[in-house]
């Protein structure tokens, strides 16, 4: 099993090589530096890597708002899949909710990715269709 540990800014080049590396995922302006360091000071000890001999092989970031959780790039290169490696990271970050008082989690997968459709579903979580999410960006930043 690879070494799970707390996800640093220092990781954002290996996390973002990994995102490209991963089919249905796709990198977007939110997923900058600055988005990210952002990102990761709001939710301090949520966000989780796994490593093999010091190189990164998976990844998982989590947050909140205070109320209910949000799992973002749940990413594990294709030779460490079916492996216990993307649960361990999911569990790290359902535990880290759930010493804040945070049950509920929620996170988003592009219709087009049915390989994490199958993942989630087969873990439990369910498909909502009772709500639409709607998303806006102002022009000019980089919250996308």
């Amino acid at each position: 099993m690879p070494n799970i540990r707390i996800m640093t800014l220092d990781d954002y080049d290996a996390v973002t090589d990994l995102m490209r590396n991963t089919p249905g995922i796709s990198l977007r302006d939110a997923d900058s530096r600055e988005a990210t360091a952002r990102y990761l000071e709001r939710n301090p000890g949520m966000s989780f890597v796994a490593e093999v001999g010091g190189v990164l092989v998976a990844c998982m970031m989590c947050g909140h708002d205070g109320r209910r959780g949000y799992l973002q790039h749940l990413l594990v290169l294709p030779a460490y899949r079916r492996q216990g490696v993307a649960n361990a990271l999911v569990e790290r970050c359902l535990t880290s909710l759930a010493q804040l008082g945070i049950r509920k989690c929620h996170l988003d997968v592009f219709k087009t990715n049915e390989s994490a459709a199958r993942y989630w579903q087969g873990q439990g979580w369910q498909l909502r269709t009772d709500i639409d999410r709607y998303s806006f960006t102002r022009q000019g930043d980089d919250n996308a």
